[in-house]
This record gives C-alpha cells, sequence and structure tokens, in this order.
C-alpha cells in the first residue's frame, strides 16, 4: 500500500527556466497517456521538466526528455524514466500547433504539470519563440527592479 503523506491529490510542477528561454505566443492544455507507476511518481512530485520538447511524430504529439522518476514501491514492472509520452489534444488543435510549429523558430514547450480536479494528469504547454540575449537581459533587468520595489515596500 503506497504511503498516504507522500501521494498527493492536487500536484502543478512548473518550467521556470521555460519562461526565461522562450516567449510563449499560444498555451494549450494536453492530457498525458501515463501508465500506473508513472501518475504515482507525478502524485509525489517527482518529475522534471527541464529538458522536455513536444514534437510530432506522424500526426501525434509526443512529449520527450520529460523525466518521471522510477516510482520507489514499483516492481520489476516500473515505467523508464525519459519514455516518449503521447499528448492528447483535440483533431483540430493538433493540426493548427502542426501547421504552426513548421514556422521557422518555433518550437513546443512544457509549461506546467498539474493534477485536474478528477486526479488525471494535464500537461500545459505552450507554442513558443526563443528569446535573443538582449531579450533575456531586459527579463532579468525588470525582475531585479521588482525585487527593489518590493523590498522599499516592507
Amino acid at each position: 500500500m503506497a504511503d498516504k503523506s507522500t501521494i498527493s491529490k492536487q500536484v502543478s510542477i512548473k518550467n521556470r527556466r521555460a519562461s526565461f528561454e522562450y516567449q510563449f505566443l499560444e498555451t494549450y492544455v494536453a492530457g498525458l497517456m501515463l501508465t500506473g507507476t508513472e501518475i504515482k511518481s507525478v502524485r509525489q512530485s517527482k518529475v522534471n521538466l527541464q529538458d522536455a520538447y513536444a514534437v510530432f511524430v506522424g500526426e501525434e504529439l509526443y512529449i520527450k526528455q520529460m523525466h518521471i522518476s522510477p516510482y520507489e514501491r514499483g516492481t520489476h514492472y516500473n515505467h523508464d524514466p525519459l519514455r516518449d509520452r503521447k499528448l492528447l489534444l483535440q483533431k483540430r488543435e493538433l493540426k493548427k500547433l502542426m501547421g504552426k510549429a513548421q514556422d521557422k523558430g518555433l518550437t513546443i514547450v512544457p509549461i506546467r504539470l498539474f493534477t485536474s480536479e478528477r486526479g488525471f494528469a494535464k500537461l500545459e504547454i505552450a507554442l513558443a519563440k526563443g528569446k535573443k540575449l538582449f531579450d533575456k537581459r531586459d527579463d532579468i533587468k525588470e525582475r531585479d527592479i521588482r525585487r527593489e520595489l518590493q523590498r522599499e515596500r516592507t
């Protein structure tokens, strides 16, 4: 039996690096096809989205390089941590994404992994464009200014 203190019903894991590296154009919420031990690891928040990206294989969208740690109480049927996982979107959303992802300089990156009210794992993905170095510097400047203003208020 799983330890109830380590498994959470509501999970929200963010990819903070994505907002620094990319400018988001459109966002979508997609379902994930997971195995039993994968969802248990997700509920324990043992997921890394840092290097993950989405790619089309045929007409289906898959997430690659998303690391879900093996379930600690799993048997020899435990999952592969870096396997490709299928994303579940509506057909019209997939066609729209496929058309836009063909454009030069655009990619599909995961922003946030969360569980819905019903307990299903959902992945928020974004059609994104890579930022230039000067854009990143501007973001750092804005963040420092906000931090200084926050310190002055307190």
